[in-house]
């Protein structure tokens, strides 16, 4: 049975601290402070965790554990390494800000365009209060909530996130516990969501002190990365509750609004209850202790509807999970790549099968896999899906981690702008993809041992041997590699970076003024392909939506379609254009559709272009 204790360091009044650690196969634990010489001995409690109260010990000290006169090492659960990850733990008072945000109200997921950002090249110094500059942009464009990669501390300046080794503490380059509480008051009072990345698959190698204190790891599984979360075996009990605490410190201490879970795939649980459901459960129950709604979205690499099926119906109850299959599908289709994974994609139906069912693949043959992949997708709502066109991991699995823009011409991005925001599903983009920006955002790292930084290099370059070649990898621990994935924010006011701009808000205030491109059930949105033509038809009860993709490089003709079914028009209904690529303010040719169309009309359509029609009344005669 797992015990209740929150481990970590506590304040309380009067300048005294509270520890807590987990430590079962340890006889003696002691709490030792660097530079002092003073030591206090933890009691014993009969459950593998040893606790007391240290006087004299107020936020900002520093601290570390002995364990059976070994160490001494930083806390498992630090709350902060202004250090690093070599450093001492500090104790931290993370009530101590003021919030200002009480009016703020999460909204659900159907509503939102998530916008993915990693902190450190957002911004040329790279911290939370410099990306506060950026989001009164973020909210001009129409992004609702911005998703921030790890920031569990990693060892090091420069670093993806995913090899935080103190999953508590809040990276120090950053601008620690306190910079990340201003950066979500900040969003809070621009109306915008946040939802934060966290990694409970793995951690990371350099700086780990989690397996001197108990087994949080287990050799019966392997991740890519390392050793797996002992998730199922002999302590996993603790285990579990240690991840659903550190779930919990974000939602109460941070008060972000979401979390998205790295790589649930590799997270090995062959319990009868699995720790996602319990995760799960645990934080919907969060989320009416602190009275607004919280969430979870996964990543996974399974096409597992089990995901985001309620918990009552046998599912493990996360609101939604990432589509890697529609990445794929329209990746393939518009660039023609067919190295790694995208093999199995290129037709424009996969595209269609996308935004119609859900995945690509439910249970068919995967050449790139060798077996069967999948499962039947088609009841899963469409806001439990998250569709994108890049992401770091799309991107960074390039050896030069080229952008999409890098890859294709104009009229294919702006084509495949509006294939995700108009797509059933909640759709995300990544930092500067909404003006184009072209820097390239490959891997890197800032270890300070050199024998693991050339493993990484080395482990580096098996990973992407598979996948499309575009250049020689740059050097990952090179500093020049991360400073070539800083933003430019300036170019979104330059040339066709404009007009890019211009195209993702105007499709997200479409989607924003129209009710068939909000919430809707799998019925009301369908796609299929003819030839090189997708059609994509959106319905509500009191609007339909209609859009035409030519993703080709030749001229076509689409046919716009009859009224849809159920909806309340008449015989006078005729579709009235709203947005079109060849719009000049898009940076298109010029060459404008009619504004209006009867359905069964015949469409021209130039190379890469779509158009979106609107469904209204006709005047009368």
């Amino acid at each position: 049975m797992t015990s209740a204790l929150r481990v970590g360091a506590d304040p309380l009044e009067g300048a005294r601290t509270r520890f807590v650690v987990w430590a079962p196969e340890r006889r003696h634990v002691a709490v030792t402070f660097p530079g002092t010489g003073r030591v206090v001995d933890l009691a014993a409690r009969a459950d593998g965790y040893f606790a007391g109260v240290v006087d004299e010990c107020a936020a900002g000290t520093r601290y570390q554990f002995l364990l059976d006169d070994d160490g001494a090492y930083a806390d498992p659960a630090s709350r902060s390494q202004p250090d690093g990850v070599h450093g001492p733990s500090e104790v931290v008072d993370l009530g101590a800000h003021a919030w200002a945000d009480a009016g703020h109200r999460t909204r659900p997921l159907h509503e939102h365009v998530l916008y993915e950002v990693h902190i450190g090249t957002l911004t040329p110094s790279g911290t939370f209060d410099a990306a506060i500059e950026v989001l009164d942009e973020l909210v001009e464009v129409g992004v609702s909530a911005v998703e921030l990669m790890p920031v569990a501390q990693f060892p090091g300046v420069r670093n993806w996130g995913y090899d935080g080794v103190f999953p508590f503490a809040v990276q120090s380059s950053y601008g620690g516990p306190a910079g990340l509480q201003r950066f979500v008051e900040a969003c809070h009072g621009r109306g915008l969501d946040v939802v934060l990345d966290v990694v409970y698959n793995h951690l990371g190698p350099e700086g780990n002190v989690l397996e001197a204190y108990a087994p949080y790891f287990t050799d019966r599984y392997r991740t890519p990365w390392g050793p797996a979360i002992n998730f199922d075996g002999p302590g996993s009990d603790d285990v579990r509750a240690f991840f659903v605490q550190n779930a919990h410190q974000w939602f109460c201490n941070y008060h972000v609004d979401g979390l998205r879970l790295d790589a649930v795939h590799e997270i090995f649980d062959h319990t009868a209850r699995p720790f996602l459901a319990e995760l799960a459960e645990s934080v919907g129950a969060a989320g009416e202790h602190l009275g607004r709604p919280v969430f979870l979205v996964a990543e996974s690499a399974d096409n597992d509807p089990r995901l985001v099926r309620p918990l009552e119906a046998g599912g493990l109850g996360l609101g939604a999970q990432w589509n890697d299959d529609f990445h794929h599908a329209v990746h393939a289709a518009v660039t023609g790549e067919g190295a790694g994974y995208y093999v199995d994609y290129g037709a424009v139906a996969d595209i269609a099968r996308a935004m119609d069912e859900g995945f690509v693949y439910q249970g068919e043959y995967s050449c790139f896999r060798r077996r069967n992949h999948g499962a039947p997708s088609g009841a899963i709502p469409p806001e439990r899906l998250v569709v994108f066109a890049q992401n770091h991991d799309q991107i960074g699995n390039r050896p030069r981690g080229d952008r999409l823009v890098s890859l294709v011409t104009f009229a294919q991005a702006q084509l495949v702008s509006a294939l995700v925001l108009l797509a059933p599903g909640v759709p995300l983009l990544f930092m500067g993809e909404e003006y184009g920006d072209p820097a390239p955002f490959p891997y890197f790292i800032d270890h300070g041992d050199p024998a693991l930084t050339e493993a990484v290099r080395a482990g580096r370059a098996r990973e992407l041997a598979v996948l499309p070649q575009s250049g020689e990898m740059p050097d990952p621990a090179a500093d020049a590699t991360f400073r070539a994935a800083r933003l430019d924010r300036s170019l979104r006011h330059q040339g066709t970076h404009r007009a890019q701009w211009a195209l993702h808000r105007a499709l997200i205030e479409l989607r924003r003024a129209n009710p068939a491109l909000r919430r809707a059930p799998r019925a009301a949105a369908r796609a299929q392909a003819d030839g090189r033509v997708l059609t994509m038809v959106r319905s509500h009860p009191d609007d339909a939506v209609v859009a035409l993709f030519n993703v080709s490089a030749e001229r076509v003709e689409g046919v716009l379609p009859a009224v849809p079914q159920g909806w309340a028009g008449d015989e006078s209904a005729c579709w009235t254009k709203v947005v079109e690529a060849a719009a000049p303010e898009f940076g298109g040719s010029g060459e404008l559709l009619p504004a209006a169309r009867r359905p069964g009309e015949r469409t021209r359509l130039g190379p890469w272009e779509f158009c979106v029609y609107h469904l209204a009344r006709a005047a009368p005669q």
